[in-house]
């Protein structure tokens, strides 16, 4: 089976602690969110030490176009996932889903470790890199 990129919006994160605790390379942690009245596929992205930092985007309103939706990834794990920020916007964080430990040989507990610790990871995932030459003319 081939390798795929899950690539997550982050948002509503001014509702919280805005775009400070946020730095390429942090762990996050994901949870499904199965209390939420709003969003039956609601996923609340978290910070060691200080909690709910904002949600999966799962609308055309919060999620930026070329990741996925909360509703897209809800099935993909079980209860909880990690993902590493690749970078923000004003108001968003783009994040990779870490893929499951057992699919890939990624060692989940030194991933719970990282998040627990709150520290900066380097890149531990490799992109799937498309197979179309990417350019632009001018």
């Amino acid at each position: 089976m081939e390798k795929k990129n899950f690539f997550l919006t982050i948002t509503g994160v001014n509702h919280y602690y805005g775009m400070k605790p946020f730095e390429i390379g942090r762990i996050i942690k994901l949870v499904k969110d199965k209390g939420n009245e709003y969003d039956e596929e609601a996923i609340v992205a978290l910070l060691p030490f200080i909690g709910k930092v904002g949600y999966v985007g799962n609308s055309p309103n919060t999620v930026v176009k070329g990741t996925y939706s909360g509703g897209r990834i809800y099935d993909i794990f079980e209860e909880e996932a990690f993902a590493q920020v690749l970078f923000t916007t004003n108001n968003s964080v783009i994040c990779l889903l870490i893929p499951d430990a057992e699919e890939d040989g990624v060692e989940e507990e030194n991933i719970r470790q990282e998040y627990e610790k709150g520290e900066n990871s380097e890149s531990r995932i490799e992109y799937q890199r498309p197979k179309i030459k990417l350019g632009f003319r001018y």
